[in-house]
C-alpha cells in the first residue's frame, strides 16, 4: 500500500493488470488477455502518466518557469490530466479541444480549474467523430495562445515526455505484474506515445515480443491503406497523420477495427468483466480478440485500457 501522498499527482501509475479470463472464454478464443487499468488513474485515463511526465521534465531542464501558462491541444484525456497534475503544482492551464469530442470532458476539466477553449470541428466532420482536419483548426488556435500568453506548450505529440511516461513506467509495470508473460502488446495509436514508450520496454525485456498498432478500419492510414472515412468514432486517435513518435521497426504488423467491433466490445467489457471503458478501450481489447483467433492462438497478449467509459454518456457507446 502506498503511503500518505502529497496531492493527487502522486497517485498517477501504478494501475492494477487484471487477467479478462472471462471475456476469452465468453469469444470462445484460445489464450490470455493482460489489461491494464488505466481508467483507475486520477482523471481516469492513461494520460495522466503524460501530463505528469511533460510537466515534471519540463520544470527540471527549463523550458516550463513557475507562474508560466500551460497550453495543449487535447481530446480530453490529456487535458484533464493537466488540469490536475497543474491545478496541484499552481499552474494556469488552457485546454484547446475541438467541439466534435464528448462535453464530459470539458466539464470535467472546468471542474478543475482548467480553461477551456473549444474550437468548431470543420464543416464535413460530423458532429461526435473528430477528424485530422479538426485536429488541425484545434492546432491552429493551441499556437495562437501560446504565442499570446507566452505560455508553455504540453506538446503531447512532440514532447518526448509522453514517450518517457510509458518507456519508463507504464511498460515496466506492464512485465513485472505478468511475471514476463508477454507474447505481444498492442495499442490503439493516438500520439503513438504509449505504443513506443512501452514497445522499446517490453522488446528490452524480452526482444521477440510482437507489437502491434491498432487503428480505425476506415483510417488505416499508418497502415499505408487507403483512407475510406477519417470521420470514425473510435475518440483519442486514428487521426490519419503522420506521427513523430512512430519507429516503423517496432511494429511488427498493424490491426484495423471497426466502429461496431469497438464499441460491441466496450460493451462486453462492461457486462462480462466490469470493466467500464471508452471506444478506444474497446478497439484494444477486439483486437486482442482477433489475434487469439489466429496469429497469437494460446499466446498472452498485453494492453491498455485507456479510459473510462464515464466519458462517453452523451455517446451512443452505452445506448443499448
Amino acid at each position: 500500500m502506498r503511503k500518505l501522498l502529497s496531492g493527487a499527482h502522486e497517485a498517477i501509475g501504478q494501475t492494477p493488470m487484471v487477467n479478462l479470463s472471462r471475456l476469452v472464454k465468453e469469444y470462445g478464443v484460445k489464450g490470455r488477455i493482460y489489461a491494464k487499468l488505466e481508467y483507475l488513474n486520477p482523471g481516469f485515463s492513461k494520460k495522466d502518466r503524460i501530463a505528469l511526465q511533460i510537466i515534471e521534465e519540463a520544470e527540471k531542464n527549463g523550458e516550463l518557469h513557475r507562474g508560466q501558462p500551460v497550453v495543449e491541444l487535447t481530446s480530453g484525456n490529456t487535458g484533464t490530466g493537466l488540469a490536475i497534475v497543474c491545478a496541484v503544482k499552481g499552474y494556469k492551464f488552457i485546454a484547446v479541444m475541438s467541439k466534435g469530442n464528448s462535453p464530459e470532458r470539458a466539464r470535467m476539466m472546468r471542474a478543475l480549474g482548467a480553461q477551456v477553449v473549444l474550437i468548431d470541428q470543420a464543416p464535413e466532420s460530423p458532429i461526435g467523430q473528430v477528424s485530422g482536419m479538426d485536429l488541425a483548426l484545434v492546432e491552429k488556435e493551441a499556437i495562437k495562445i501560446v504565442k499570446e500568453q507566452n505560455a508553455f506548450r504540453a506538446d503531447q505529440f512532440h514532447h518526448i515526455g509522453n514517450v518517457h511516461s510509458h518507456e519508463y513506467h507504464t511498460g515496466e509495470e506492464m512485465w513485472e505484474q505478468c511475471d514476463g508473460d508477454i507474447d505481444a502488446y498492442l495499442d490503439f495509436v493516438g500520439t503513438a506515445g504509449t505504443f513506443i514508450g512501452c514497445a522499446k520496454t517490453l522488446k528490452r525485456h524480452k526482444s521477440d515480443i510482437r507489437c502491434y498498432v491498432v487503428e480505425p478500419e476506415t483510417a488505416s492510414f499508418l497502415a499505408g491503406k487507403p483512407v475510406s472515412n477519417p470521420n470514425h468514432k473510435i475518440q483519442g486517435g486514428g487521426y490519419c497523420m503522420e506521427l513523430g513518435f512512430i519507429e516503423k521497426e517496432l511494429v511488427s504488423s498493424y490491426l484495423s477495427i471497426t466502429n461496431e467491433e469497438a464499441i460491441q466490445m466496450a460493451r462486453s467489457l462492461a457486462k462480462t468483466e466490469g470493466v467500464f471503458a471508452g471506444f478506444s478501450s474497446g478497439a484494444n481489447v477486439a483486437a486482442a480478440i482477433k489475434l487469439l483467433s489466429g496469429a497469437e492462438r494460446n499466446n498472452s497478449i498485453a494492453l491498455t485500457i485507456n479510459d473510462s467509459g464515464l466519458k462517453y454518456l452523451s455517446t451512443d457507446l452505452y445506448d443499448a
